[in-house]
């Protein structure tokens, strides 16, 4: 296996006149848990399909594990597993008929194909339900057996597409727990994901936009890129409150969640006694408010509106000996 198993130069794909992945470079490294972050549209299903080699380019080159999409596309699918966005498994079929077909179309055939179904089932806790149709599953069981039917080869890198969009927050977290383990078994993980903390749970993130990557790098860096302090403000009234705000000094960005400000200043110390001020004056009271860390959800949206300033750098990973993070 080589050092990057996943690797692209300019990877490019049109559809008539819209650029949905534009001069994509990156490169990932064997055993990381890589994300792709980012808005509906921004081209994170293209560039999957594109590196499970059932896309077509339209200009550049991706890799993976060591050999190219368009050159040799038999060679990667033997290598990698891939779950897309859409529930894609038979619901007329049990869950076991399920499993056997994809043994079969896999070729995973005799006392390795017993062991590896019987793993699975367990690993996947789907033992007491071998006898259900799928379409009868909840989601997050179909989801399960989804990942287990896609494991039954064994394969070193599993691409993952949104795997748990519309699944209860109960059952995503039983999903990356088995994902975790897969990871801890030596498996490079590819994940696109709209939910940020799944996001934090990567070794690393490409953030997306109209198909370029804005930054990418650890979720803790990528955190600490966002521009100044966070205050959290809860206003009595906060349309009212965003609109008052709006322009004042030392206020680089608002964003609401719910009706909580988050409010991006250049000096959160100097700025809180200035803002009370403002919003007393305009008659608007204050349940709360206190300085806090960015989290995942300040950083993207922060990113996003800065625009295209930082797009197109390679998202690499760090050196061997640290020096770099991934942001040259």
């Amino acid at each position: 296996m080589p050092d990057y198993v996943i690797e692209t130069i300019q990877l490019t794909r049109r559809f008539k006149q819209v650029t949905a992945v534009d001069r994509l470079d990156l490169q990932v490294r064997s055993g990381e848990i890589f994300g792709l972050l980012g808005p509906d549209g921004a081209g994170k299903t293209t560039t999957i399909r594109l590196l499970c080699a059932v896309m077509r380019p339209s200009a550049g080159v991706a890799r993976v594990a060591g050999f190219e999409t368009m050159r040799q596309p038999e060679e990667i699918k033997r290598r990698i597993g891939y779950m897309p966005q859409q529930f894609s498994l038979y619901s007329d079929l049990t869950v076991m008929e399920n499993l056997n077909f994809f043994a079969d179309i896999q070729g995973v055939q005799g006392p390795e194909r017993s062991r590896s179904i019987k793993r699975l089932l367990d690993f996947a806790r789907l033992g007491e339900f071998v006898s259900r149709r799928a379409g009868q599953l909840s989601g997050g069981m179909k989801q399960k057996l989804a990942l287990a039917c896609t494991l039954l080869h064994r394969p070193p890198i599993l691409f993952l597409d949104e795997p748990t969009t519309g699944v209860d927050p109960v059952s995503r977290r039983e999903f990356w727990d088995i994902l975790t383990e897969v990871h801890l078994a030596g498996v490079t993980l590819f994940v696109s994901t709209p939910y940020m903390d799944e996001a934090e749970r990567c070794s690393r993130l490409a953030l997306m936009c109209e198909g370029r990557v804005i930054v990418c790098d650890s979720p803790q860096r990528i955190k600490e890129l966002v521009r100044g302090e966070v205050i959290e403000l809860h206003p009595d009234h906060f349309r009212q409150a965003r609109q008052e705000l709006t322009g004042s000094p030392g206020i680089l960005e608002i964003q609401t969640y719910g009706e909580m400000l988050h409010l991006i200043v250049d000096d959160a110390s100097r700025r809180m006694p200035e803002i009370a001020t403002r919003l007393a004056a305009a008659g608007i009271g204050v349940a709360d408010m206190r300085q806090t860390r960015a989290r995942m959800e300040e950083a993207f949206i922060s990113l996003l509106q800065q625009g295209t300033a930082d797009v197109g750098r390679a998202c690499s990973p760090p050196s061997v000996n640290g020096d770099t993070h991934g942001r040259d």
